[in-house]
């Protein structure tokens, strides 16, 4: 949750008098003594030691800072890069709170931070973090490439293009995963649960930043997805929520599912289109301990019709200030599974040369006080997606053939299993019975018919996969039986 807020504050001008004659000999006096100590100043700074000039405001904690910065620009084997040390030395001091949102950005990971809340950007499309030394995936962005990949939340992407990010920031990592549309990019990832390392190779594309989907279901029931929290999300909510309501909507499951947050004024205007006025939406507590109540403000949007909120552990920041606000504030029904566990806020301070520190400033709580960081929230009814809903990707540019051993072939198997093929066994050999089921799937499919698992077959294979999870999506299926009992 990004907060762009500048917290540059002005420094007052220093004011100017008229000397009074009267005073002469005091100003005389005055600068008698400024000369003098500007002769001396002179003199040490010709003959002696530089640490005879001293600063009459000198800030003594800073002595090592600026000892170790002259001495790697005087003594160091090469001539060094002045602003890159400085970007260093605030890197280091960022680093020590250990803190994986907050971050200093140099002016090129500063203006790929703002691409994130702008109208597109050239990626893969996913949300990510550092934590604990590893770059994780908080989760992939609604039809994106990396979503098509089949990329989740927790997988660890270990190298880009071979090579290695760990101990990398994230925004570091953002430079290497983005690039041109139509370019490719290779990713290694260790997923929670999965014993071997997998390969995927994703083609970037403009990722628009469209944030909020929707359509209607059935029985006057509609479902709309938000994807992320940014810049122009409530405009684009009121707008859907009011085709919608043309629509003949009765009522209304909203997905939060996959959803890493985003800014947190659009979460509070958000949450006030679904609470009654002068509702607390969340509590703000400052590192003294003091909390504010930031409450709802009446509007006519008000969709005003039951609601049941969907959300997952890749639903996090804003989307989980939003859910709490709802469910404790307007009883409102949450389904799915354990949210994500980001109960902090963020503030961007811009500095002139384009660069920016994002700075963790307060941690956030419920409406009931309840700080939900690093636990998330359990909703009321839990419900999971079927087992082929968390299958590993295949890596497109591997060839999974006759006698082929891995765990993308097992990964192959279950895929053509859930999908009504048979291929004879699920344990990873990829044998004839296997590869009868790959040309059976090919032909169906109108791919060429050869019996390998590659390029275009593992990615209609993995759509295919998609598309199964979207028939059957359990939680929806438990949300509109829930909103049914209410309308």
């Amino acid at each position: 949750m990004e907060n762009d807020k500048n917290v540059n504050k002005e420094i007052p001008e220093t004011q100017t008098g008229f000397i009074r004659m009267k005073r002469f000999h005091f100003v005389m006096l005055l600068f008698f003594v400024v000369f003098l100590s500007a002769g001396i100043t002179t003199f040490a700074l010709a003959f002696g030691d530089e640490k005879a000039v001293t600063v009459a405001n000198e800030r003594t904690e800073f002595d090592k800072l600026y000892s170790a910065y002259d001495t790697l620009k005087g003594t160091y084997f090469q001539k060094v890069d002045e602003g890159k040390l400085i970007d260093g030395a605030i890197n280091g001091m960022v680093d020590a709170l250990d803190d994986p949102y907050s971050d200093y950005m140099d002016m090129k990971e500063a203006k790929s931070f703002d691409d994130t809340i702008s109208s597109s950007f050239n990626g893969i499309g996913a949300e990510i973090q550092e934590q604990d030394g590893y770059i994780m995936v908080i989760s992939p962005i609604k039809d994106s490439p990396a979503e098509k990949a089949g990329l989740k939340p927790n997988d660890k992407i270990l190298t880009v293009d071979g090579k290695s990010i760990q101990g990398m920031s994230a925004n570091k990592a953002v430079l290497l995963i983005r690039g041109d549309k139509g370019t490719t990019v290779k990713l290694s990832i260790q997923r929670p649960g999965v014993e071997e390392n997998m390969d995927v190779s994703i083609v970037r594309d403009t990722i628009p930043i469209e944030t909020v989907y929707g359509e209607m279901l059935e029985d006057g029931i509609a479902k709309v997805q938000i994807t992320s929290f940014s810049t122009n999300t409530t405009k684009e909510l009121v707008a859907k929520l009011n085709e919608l309501q043309d629509q003949g909507m009765k009522g209304l499951i909203l997905d939060l599912r996959q959803n890493p947050g985003g800014l947190l004024d659009e979460a509070i205007k958000i949450s006030s289109l679904f609470l009654p006025d002068k509702e607390v939406i969340l509590q703000v507590e400052d590192r003294n301990g003091k909390r504010q109540s930031i409450t709802s403000t009446s509007t006519k949007e008000n969709p005003n019709v039951p609601l049941v909120v969907v959300i997952d552990k890749g639903s996090a920041s804003a989307s989980e200030i939003l859910a709490a606000a709802v469910h404790e504030s307007a009883h409102v029904t949450l389904v799915g599974e354990k949210s994500f566990g980001k109960g902090t806020v963020q503030q961007a301070k811009k500095f002139t040369d384009g660069s920016n520190l994002k700075l963790t400033t307060e941690k956030w709580l419920t409406p009931d006080g309840n700080w939900i960081h690093k636990k998330g929230i359990t909703p009321d009814v839990e419900v999971t997606l079927p087992p082929y809903a968390f299958l590993s990707m295949i890596d497109t540019e591997t060839e999974l053939k006759l006698s082929t051993t891995s765990t993308q072939v097992k990964t192959a198997q279950q895929m053509l299993k859930a999908l009504g093929y048979d291929p004879g066994r699920e344990d990873g050999l990829f044998d004839e019975k296997t590869e009868q089921a790959v040309k059976e799937f090919q032909a169906k499919e109108n791919l060429e018919v050869n019996g390998i698992v590659s390029g275009q077959t593992t990615i209609t294979l993995m759509q295919r996969i998609g598309d199964l999870i979207t028939q059957n999506d359990t939680q929806i299926q438990k949300a509109v039986e829930i909103l049914k009992g209410k309308m």
